[in-house]
């Protein structure tokens, strides 16, 4: 295959990983605390033997878009929604990782745990209690957490030390190299956080990313006709 062979299969195989990105974008629309992601194109140039340099795409890089989202009134006692930065601390069987889904309500043993059962940690990186029998319990938008009038706990807001290394996990959960307290960020109680992804702006970015594939796949079929016909000529 000639160079001009591989730069395409490259760049092919980089708008495949973004048509996949952007499909997990829109399906995720409505997913609480949700974060788009992109995918970020880079320059791979490989020195030939004996010819010029051939130039590559390398979409190996993600971007994940932290701008902030609606939030939605659910006046849930444990729905909770931040305003600014930062990100819950949730212990998960694989170790720490953060989110902005802020759905939790109390375990049988008292811990605000996640719809998956991962436990919420506060701002000291122990978990969240809820002291039983209380009967009204309200969260400040420090996050500190008061039963009955009484001062419990502090919901921790994180955020990681390095932004380029978060990394997304699965569903809204994210991973990161490590973390440390987040300084601007605001608990909402009763509230949660929308996806923050635009509608309108990914099917835009769906459409002109599968038409870059398609004029891709084109030149593909073309220079494979032209190589055949060169080949048959040759032969003849």
């Amino acid at each position: 295959m000639e160079a001009a062979g591989y730069t395409t299969l490259t760049r092919q195989s980089g708008l495949m990983r973004e048509m996949q990105t952007v499909a997990n974008n829109i399906a995720n629309i409505s997913t609480t605390g949700f974060r788009r992601e992109g995918v970020i194109f880079s320059e791979y140039v490989r020195q030939m033997e004996g010819d010029p340099s051939l130039s590559m795409a390398r979409a190996s890089g993600r971007q994940i878009d932290l701008s902030q989202a609606g939030l939605s009134q659910t006046g849930g006692t444990f729905d909770l929604a931040i305003q600014g930065d930062g990100f819950f601390l949730i212990e998960t069987p694989q170790g720490e990782r953060l989110t902005r889904a802020g759905s939790f309500t109390p375990s049988p043993e008292g811990e605000l745990v996640t719809m998956d059962g991962n436990r919420l940690l506060d701002a000291g990186g122990a978990p969240v209690f809820v002291p039983p029998g209380a009967r009204s319990v309200a969260i400040g938008k420090d996050g500190t957490m008061s039963a009955d009038g009484t001062p419990v706990a502090q919901i921790g807001l994180w955020q990681p030390t390095d932004p380029n290394s978060l990394r997304h996990q699965s569903g809204t959960l994210f991973s990161a190299s490590g973390v440390e307290p987040a300084q601007a960020g605001v608990v909402m109680q009763g509230f949660l956080e929308d996806s923050n992804v635009e509608p309108v702006s990914e099917v835009a970015r769906m459409i002109q990313v599968q038409r870059s594939y398609e004029m891709g796949q084109k030149f593909l079929e073309a220079e494979d006709e032209r190589v055949r016909g060169v080949i048959q000529t040759l032969g003849r």
